[in-house]
């Protein structure tokens, strides 16, 4: 009988742990390397804060790189193995595999008090994190403007500075070749270099051409490329002939990654691809005769429109409610709990989409980051949302390529538009 009364008791302490097990729902995550999201540890600090106060979602997390996560992403969507979630921007969260189907419509996130925080700190993100009829496939979390830099000492030895407005990091195209006559003058040559070898920072030379004559990359309503516009063709001829003239370097065998090496062992004065992540990766490889100064491309009318990031989640649709639930529980607890979607953006490298949370890297070991928000006003239209977006990008560079090699740039923007638009 003891025996029995024991076995009993036994089977009776288990039941709660069996339903414990029962009501665990897990979920996958799927992250491109944005900033330290990239990072094991730093992921695994943020689930173990997460299942603090929701034990009951194990989220396992699997970390995608841009060299292979797209194919990664595309074999799931074919063979029915999405992740519940994934972290990315709105060129394939949205445009991409949204516009396929295959993300879910999570307006259901988006009240109104979320969406006007958001706004607050930029209207552009609202905007590109849903579609032409209102669905929203992202829930943003952290986002960026991408500037070039200079080196402050190089400039200033070249008297070049007077070129530049130090307080607000702009100045005009005009300022721009006057810097370079100077650079070039006091033999800071090469000066810079517009690298083509691949897509690899080609936000950096797509914002170098648009923002010199006040071009747009795109159409209005992001349906085409317009690159073969009066004042980007404008943009593309200067270019071509300050490399003709020596003033400025053209590589078809680097990427952006290659030319920000240069800039930081001081062979070049200026980059054309940095922002603030950039800063904080590349800190403890400067040279040291490198002051790093980082500036809005120079523009026509002194007044930039920079290139953007945007990250933040997307869930597929896997047909599951409770997995469903449980990444939105997830996603709501890293981008609106306060004190932890502070620490989310942090692990990114990038600011806030919401505008109520201030500056996150105050009081930091990264508060330097926080001297880069001085871009943030300065974001232009997040046009990565358009059509055709990855086949463009090869484009892109294909089309500095030829024109540097000495193509007729009406002819070959012509062409580059004729694909990219196909």
């Amino acid at each position: 009988m003891k025996k029995l009364v024991a076995l009993l008791l036994c089977l009776v302490l288990a039941l709660p742990v069996f339903a414990l097990a029962d009501d665990t729902v897990e979920i996958t995550l799927w992250t491109y390397p944005i900033g330290s999201w990239g990072n094991a540890e730093t992921v695994d600090g943020i689930i173990a804060s997460f299942n603090e106060a929701h034990p009951e979602i194990k989220v396992t997390v699997q970390y995608l790189d841009y060299t292979s996560g797209d194919d990664q992403v595309t074999t799931a969507i074919e063979a029915g193995t999405t992740p519940d979630i994934i972290m990315e921007g709105p060129e394939r969260l949205v445009a991409n595999w949204g516009a396929a189907g295959k993300m879910l419509d999570i307006s259901d996130l988006w009240d109104e008090d979320v969406k006007a925080d958001i706004i607050a700190a930029s209207p552009a993100v609202e905007a590109a994190c849903k579609n032409a009829d209102g669905i929203y496939y992202e829930y943003p979390l952290c986002m960026t403007t991408h500037c070039m830099v200079i080196n402050y000492n190089d400039f200033e030895a070249a008297g070049a500075l007077q070129y530049i407005d130090e307080e607000t990091h702009t100045w005009t195209t005009e300022g721009f070749l006057n810097a370079l006559d100077a650079l070039n003058a006091a033999g800071y040559v090469p000066t810079a270099v517009v690298y083509c070898g691949g897509q690899g920072g080609d936000q950096g030379t797509r914002a170098l051409v648009t923002n010199l004559y006040s071009g747009q990359f795109t159409n209005a309503d992001h349906s085409a490329y317009t690159m073969d516009s009066e004042e980007n063709v404008k943009a593309l001829t200067l270019l071509q002939q300050l490399v003709n003239d020596g003033k400025l370097d053209a590589d078809p065998g680097i990427v952006a990654g290659d030319e920000i090496a240069l800039f930081c062992n001081s062979t070049i004065s200026m980059g054309f691809c940095w922002n603030a992540s950039a800063a904080v990766s590349n800190k403890a490889s400067l040279a040291d005769d490198v002051k790093v100064f980082p500036m809005a491309f120079p523009s026509d009318d002194g007044v930039p429109e920079l290139q953007g990031g945007i990250w933040g989640f997307g869930l597929f649709n896997n047909g599951d409610e409770a997995k469903v639930a449980a990444a939105k529980t997830f996603v709501k607890y890293v981008c609106d709990d306060a004190e932890q979607a502070a620490k989310s953006v942090y692990a990114s490298g990038f600011f806030p989409t919401r505008a109520s949370l201030g500056d996150v890297y105050a009081g930091t070991d990264k508060e330097e980051n926080g001297e880069y928000a001085i871009f943030m006003p300065f974001l232009g239209d997040y046009y990565q949302v358009t059509p055709n977006w990855a086949a463009q990008r090869t484009e892109w560079w294909n089309l500095l390529q030829r024109i540097f090699a000495g193509g007729d740039v009406a002819a070959e923007t012509a062409v580059y538009c004729t694909n990219a638009n196909k």
